[in-house]
């Protein structure tokens, strides 16, 4: 089981989820944004503001791509630490300010992941960006080593699917090695298909890629608008660029302080708060409408445990497919990162324990989809170091399992792969700084699952001057869910008008 920040963005309507399911005649609107809890943001002394000159911004070359918008390809060095070493190419799509005479500039916007595509999700949200669209040019962008910047993979698609499937619970001694096994041959892979990438798509250096663009869009200072793990790549720019910021805006704070499996406990913690709050809210509505049909035949919670060890020991067939616990436990996952998504997943294990597995596999599918297990696990090991023993993993299992019966078996071991990893990590957990920066604006939910509200407020007092915008309720990210949240984040980018010092919004 892989943990994806979401962050993972699963269609992210500004961190809300928006789903097609069209195999199962569903369209569903679940906005929201994984994961993902496997960010990590380094801030060594090698990616010190000094330790590397920052190189000439290239140019670039803007022609028509899809309906609306310009695509271009900046091309930044490698290795920072050796900008004679070679390039890669970053992938860049605009859309233009609809007020050319109001233009104040651009706004950088970063869904999440890490491991998500900024320019797709750019192409498919942009209508929700329509406010700050009028004055700034949006820009999308693939961070290094994702989508159209040299994406790093590991595995065929078979060979992938396979690993997503594998049961992430470790109880026993075959499976155990069996998922020991599976990472080592991941982690293999990657070096074998993507070796010459691997050791450079870091944060820190996908936040120096970042300084190139602001400079070749011609930007004296940069706008950034980011979300779940766009947010620690955010802080990652101010704490290397703090007097080279205008605006940014962190929706779904990421706190980099936390150890890879620090960060993972309380991810895993906030997904089962979002599980008990959508079960309590299914038994309140046995007999109350909207009726909850899986709580119509027993109690939904003992049902789900009973569902999971079922398909534990038998996983159900889908088609030419099974669906596992694993991906069971995805599923019902990514239906957790929006309130609204609710009735839906209602309807998928309703179905599920009646022997149709469809819809909740569609669910873990496009968790998957949605977000590269490849180019995420590849920031992710190269971000924060790892323990290397597999007994330390073992270890965690009471921790785990207290957080959360249903998820944190199966989370336990999601960073053992990084034990494994074939370049070594270039970060540690450590509060990141942005002495000089403006004042910059945090927005944390208070029942986010997976950036929990505790992560705003550890990073509101790590970033001086920093301000913190609260909205009450569940799901991941605030800016699609709550229309007051997304007006005091647009008066920010447009006005640099803050909010009051305590606000707090609603779902």
């Amino acid at each position: 089981m892989v943990a994806l920040d979401a962050e993972a963005w699963l269609r992210i309507q500004f961190g809300r989820l928006q789903m097609v399911t069209s195999r199962v005649a569903h369209v569903l609107l679940l906005v929201a944004f994984l994961l993902t809890a496997c960010t990590r943001n380094p801030a060594s002394s090698s990616h010190s503001p000094n330790a590397i000159p920052t190189p000439s911004p290239g140019h670039l070359a803007w022609t028509a791509c899809a309906k609306g918008f310009d695509c271009a390809t900046l091309q930044v060095p490698l290795d920072y630490a050796h900008p004679d070493a070679g390039t890669i190419g970053i992938a860049l799509n605009r859309k233009v300010a609809t007020d050319a005479s109001h233009r104040i500039g651009s706004v950088l916007v970063n869904p999440g992941g890490p491991g998500d595509s900024g320019i797709t999700f750019l192409e498919q949200s942009v209508d929700q960006f329509s406010n700050i669209n009028r004055v700034f040019d949006l820009i999308g962008f693939d961070p290094r080593g994702v989508g159209k910047s040299s994406a790093i993979t590991c595995l065929s698609q078979s060979e992938e699917d396979q690993f997503l499937a594998e049961d992430g619970v470790l109880d026993d001694p075959q499976e155990r090695q069996a998922q020991i096994d599976a990472d080592k041959a991941f982690a293999a892979g990657c070096k074998e298909r993507s070796g010459r990438v691997l050791p450079f798509v870091d944060t820190f250096s996908a936040a120096r890629d970042m300084d190139l663009i602001r400079a070749a869009v011609g930007d004296a200072k940069i706008t950034y608008l980011g979300f779940s793990y766009g947010t620690e790549l955010g802080q990652a720019y101010a704490h290397l660029f703090p007097t080279h910021i205008r605006a940014l805006v962190l929706d779904g704070v990421v706190d980099p302080s936390l150890s890879a499996n620090d960060e993972l406990l309380a991810y895993v913690t906030g997904f089962e708060s979002n599980l008990q709050a959508f079960l309590s809210n299914c038994r309140a509505h046995r007999t109350v409408a909207p009726k909850c049909q899986y709580a119509q035949s027993g109690d939904p919670g003992t049902k789900l445990t009973n569902l999971s060890n079922r398909l534990d020991k038998t996983p159900l067939p889908v088609g030419q497919r099974q669906l596992t616990r694993s991906l069971a436990v995805e599923g019902v996952q990514t239906a957790l990162f929006d309130q609204a998504s609710w009735p839906y997943l209602d309807q998928a294990l309703t179905l599920t324990d009646s022997g149709n597995g469809t819809l909740l596999l569609e669910f873990a599918d496009l968790l998957n989809s949605e977000v590269s297990i490849d180019s995420n696990l590849a920031v992710s090991c190269l971000d924060k170091p790892v323990p290397t023993d597999v007994a330390a993993y073992d270890a965690l299992g009471p921790a785990f399992a207290k957080a959360s019966p249903f998820f944190g078996p199966s989370f336990q071991y999601s960073n053992l792969v990084c034990a494994y990893w074939p370049a070594r990590p270039v970060g540690t957990a450590q509060p990141l700084h942005a002495d000089g920066a403006p004042p910059i604006l945090l927005v944390g939910g208070t029942n986010d699952p997976a950036t929990p509200y505790a992560w705003s407020q550890s990073v509101n007092q790590q970033l001086a001057g920093s301000v913190l915008l609260t909205r009450t309720g569940n799901g991941h990210t605030s800016y699609g869910s709550s229309v007051c949240s997304q007006q005091y984040e647009d008066a920010y980018l447009i006005q640099l008008s803050l909010p009051p010092a305590g606000t707090t919004c609603n779902s």
